[in-house]
C-alpha cells in the first residue's frame, strides 16, 4: 500500500489544484492539508496504517485521524497535514486538498455566488467548498483559518 499511497496522495492534491485553477484566479495558493476518502472499510484501514508509516495522528476527528506527515512535495507546495475519511457515502470521490489565500474575505466575496462554491461553517472557522463531481474526482477547500493556523503548526 506504501507504494501507491503516495502517489495517490499527491494526485488528490495536484487534481485538487486544477479544479481550483478552473475555477479561480488563485493558481499560486500553496496546498494546506489534504485528505484521502476511504471508499470502503478495508480501504480505510489500509489508508490509516500508510498514513501511520509517514506520520503520527495529531487529532483523531469523528470523520477519521488527522496525521502530521513527514512533509511531502505536491504541485501546490509542501504538504504535512493529511487526513483519512471515514467511508462516507456523501464522499464518493478520491479525496480534498484546502488550499491557503491570501486574502480570504475578497476571495469569499468574489467567488461564493458562483456555481459549485458553497460556504460550510464550523465553530471555530469557516470554509468555503469547491466541487465540480462531472469533470474531477477531488474537492477543494479554502478554510479561514488555515488548518496549520488554527493547529498552529506554521
Amino acid at each position: 500500500m506504501e507504494k501507491a499511497f503516495r502517489p495517490m496522495i499527491l494526485d488528490i492534491v495536484k487534481q485538487a489544484a486544477k479544479l481550483k485553477d478552473a475555477y479561480t484566479s488563485e493558481t499560486g495558493a500553496p496546498v494546506n492539508y489534504a485528505c484521502i476518502f476511504a471508499q470502503n472499510q478495508e480501504e480505510y484501514d489500509a489508508f490509516v496504517k500508510a498514513a501511520g508509516e509517514i506520520g503520527k495522528i495529531i487529532d483523531n476527528t469523528p470523520t477519521g485521524p488527522l496525521f502530521r506527515i513527514n512533509p511531502l512535495d505536491t504541485v501546490s507546495g509542501k504538504l504535512q497535514l493529511l487526513k483519512v475519511r471515514t467511508p462516507d457515502a456523501t464522499r464518493p470521490e478520491r479525496g480534498d486538498a484546502d488550499f491557503t489565500v491570501s486574502d480570504y474575505p475578497t476571495f469569499k466575496r468574489k467567488y461564493l455566488a458562483k456555481p459549485g462554491f458553497k460556504l460550510i461553517r464550523k465553530d471555530k472557522f469557516e470554509m468555503i467548498e469547491l466541487m465540480d463531481s462531472y469533470s474531477f474526482n477531488v474537492r477543494a477547500y479554502f478554510s479561514n483559518p488555515p488548518l496549520d493556523k488554527q493547529l498552529g503548526i506554521t
